[in-house]
């Protein structure tokens, strides 16, 4: 995809993942709509980025904030989400929805009310955050893991879908950044799994990566190392890992 004077709509862009991926678009000539939660200084966002309101709690919110966009993005980047970690009868279920509305509802939603657009312009991009858990759902994160391998098989049905269109999709198929929710998944993780090897990808260099695999039109954009050998084991090998690594 051209990047330069391509308008782009980037979900949770004021903070980790989404900031870096704003940013990197940014730089390749692209016009950044920054999606934050509220438009507020704890939300702020750098120049040239152009900060618009991205509400995803609800299918009403979501609906509103396309509503008050001033134009329709070329390309939709459905990064933010939300994390629940730990032993699921002990989580709370107001939580778990938070979850499934923010990491699945939402840019289901976002994609259909955008995707028209795309459409009549004969140009456009959907690209999902769909994380290493989405083909490696670890223990002590089901509900999380539920929103994002829900993501990935709609990515891929999506891709499919408009295959003989000329709208592309893009999944990203995420490794452990060094974000604020990395460090939120090791301290709900620390009580049943050692965490101090984990990975932690700068999020500028994984960034660069994914608007390279933007330009280039790829269909997905894969880790490496431990969690792209993770993301290749068959279930029984996994099985193993995990029982290996994690403890009630």
């Amino acid at each position: 995809m051209q990047l330069e004077g391509a308008t782009a709509l980037v979900t949770g862009a004021n903070r980790g993942i989404g900031r870096a991926i704003a940013e990197a678009l940014a730089t390749e000539g692209a016009q950044v709509l920054a999606g934050v939660r509220e438009l507020d200084a704890g939300h702020d966002v750098p120049a040239p980025l152009q900060p618009v309101r991205m509400d995803l709690s609800s299918p009403e919110a979501v609906d509103a904030s396309v509503a008050a966009l001033s134009e329709s993005p070329d390309m939709l980047v459905n990064n933010a989400g939300r994390f629940a970690g730990g032993l699921l009868e002990r989580q709370d279920p107001a939580r778990h929805q938070e979850v499934l509305q923010v990491n699945l509802a939402a840019p289901i939603r976002l994609t259909r009310l955008l995707l028209p657009g795309m459409l009549e312009r004969g140009v456009g991009k959907i690209v999902n955050n769909v994380s290493i858990i989405g083909h490696a759902p670890f223990p002590g994160a089901a509900v999380y893991a539920a929103s994002k391998t829900g993501l990935a098989g709609f990515t891929d049905s999506l891709r499919r879908e408009l295959e003989e269109t000329p709208v592309t999709v893009l999944e990203l198929v995420t490794p452990g950044v060094d974000t604020e929710m990395m460090d939120q998944v090791q301290e709900e993780l620390s009580a049943h799994s050692s965490t101090d090897k984990w990975d932690h990808v700068d999020p500028a260099d994984w960034a660069a990566k994914v608007v390279k695999a933007i330009a280039g039109d790829d269909d997905r954009l894969n880790p490496g190392g431990a969690e792209r050998a993770a993301q290749l084991l068959p279930d029984s090998l996994l099985d193993v890992v995990a029982k290996r690594g994690f403890k009630r």
